[in-house]
């Protein structure tokens, strides 16, 4: 049931994120924090988001701007060290309160408390109409970088901040598209080295056994498939339905997880 359900979100939302806003991780993320812990959610997303971008790469890669990579790159690199040596802190503290629901033990952390607010907070800006026109200045690109890179890290929610900082940066659609996949990249490999220091070296075993590389590479490959068919179907499209859906079901999670009951 657990590779059913994350390998079907996978595939769906590889395929949505060429029709609406929202990133393959704003929405994988909560799919697999149903299933088990936030930081393990957040690694195993990652881990799933890298190898989608690898595979993007290979398509768009040299269509990037690598001047607009390097300014906004590099300080999300810095910041996305920074989220996820947050996220191993916030991993560790005692929980706030504990509770039984329907014979269901249930905990509220303040880690489920942060990722529950940037899924709250993400999710209403793609439902707000006028965040579509959200932009800023060029000269802004190294603190989106950092501010994605950031969020990145900390939750895996960067791809609404980077298009936003991006998409006036002067570039052609292609160029656009090849820009955000090799700073995607870098930020999941930024991130990527800190939880393998710090979280999985100290829960390799726990990892494998609450997720196992099965899973992952599960939802990788139906991840390639989602990518690949939305390709096939047309090249791009806003699908507003779809985006006020998802956004309702991205606050619900965010509700329940927040209260604990995820």
């Amino acid at each position: 049931m657990v590779y059913l359900i994350i390998c079907t979100v996978a595939l769906v939302v590889s395929a949505l994120t060429l029709f609406s806003g929202f990133g393959l991780g704003t929405l994988l993320m909560p799919a697999f924090a149903v299933f088990f812990p936030v930081e393990v959610a957040v690694g195993a997303t990652a881990v799933v988001h890298l190898a989608n971008n690898i595979f993007k790469l290979a398509l768009v890669g040299k269509m990037a701007d690598y001047k607009v990579v390097v300014k906004f790159a590099v300080p999300a690199s810095i910041l996305a060290i920074i989220g996820a040596l947050l996220l191993n802190y916030f991993a560790g503290t005692t929980p706030l309160a504990e509770y039984g629901f329907l014979g269901k033990p249930c905990t509220v952390t303040i880690l489920k408390l942060v990722i529950a607010f940037l899924i709250a907070v993400f999710a209403i800006l793609e439902l707000h109409p006028r965040f579509e026109k959200l932009a800023f200045n060029p000269r802004y690109i190294p603190l989106g970088g950092a501010l994605s890179g950031f969020f990145g890290g900390l939750s895996g929610l960067q791809g609404a901040l980077r298009s936003a900082f991006l998409v006036r940066a002067g570039l052609a659609k292609e160029a656009f598209v090849g820009t955000s996949v090799v700073s995607a990249i870098v930020v999941d490999l930024s991130r990527l080295a800190v939880y393998g220091v710090t979280f999985y070296s100290k829960h390799l075993t726990i990892f494998h056994n609450q997720v196992g590389t099965g899973l992952v590479i599960a939802a990788t490959l139906t991840a390639f498939f989602g990518s690949f068919l939305g390709s096939r179907l047309i090249n791009k499209i806003t699908m507003r339905a779809i985006q006020i859906i998802v956004g309702i079901l991205l606050c619900f999670i965010s509700i329940m997880l927040g209260v604990g009951l995820i």
